[in-house]
């Protein structure tokens, strides 16, 4: 099983931000991680939470449960030493974590241009869209 897990905000999708985050909704993002899913042949567990120890719990969850671990962090991404402490973590055990974001952080705010869990995930894919997800799911199936 790979965990999908997904921080604060991102439930808000297609009404946030569109210019930024797109018309897709937070129910596209789960129905397009289920189909990819479906196409590679495992099972995913998509979640979201607004809240820092849930994600933490789910982190400490997936280390000893899921086979790897897509993460969209949101705005922890860039300041939550919790997180990044959690995922060390993860991919101490053993699970391979990748960092996914809908929109190009690089091209953004000079706060967001900061990962504090780049360092301990075994990839970043963002820009995307959806398609971040679709291409982490791959990633983490062919590794």
């Amino acid at each position: 099983m790979i965990a999908v897990l997904n921080g604060p905000n991102l439930g808000r999708l297609g009404t946030r931000e569109v210019a930024i985050y797109g018309t897709a909704s937070y129910a596209d993002l789960v129905a397009a991680c289920r189909q990819s899913a479906i196409e590679l042949g495992v099972e995913v567990d998509v979640r979201q939470t607004d809240a820092e120890g849930q994600m933490l719990g789910w982190l400490h969850e997936a280390a000893d449960t899921a086979e790897g671990v897509v993460l969209n962090a949101g705005a922890w991404t860039h300041y939550s030493y919790a997180i990044r402490d959690a995922v060390a973590l993860v991919t101490g055990a053993g699970v391979p974590v990748i960092e996914v974001h809908l929109s190009q952080p690089a091209a953004r705010e000079d706060f967001r241009q900061l990962s504090v869990i780049a360092a301990v995930v075994a990839g970043s894919i963002s820009g995307l869209g959806l398609d971040s997800y679709r291409l982490a799911l791959r990633a983490l199936v062919e590794r």
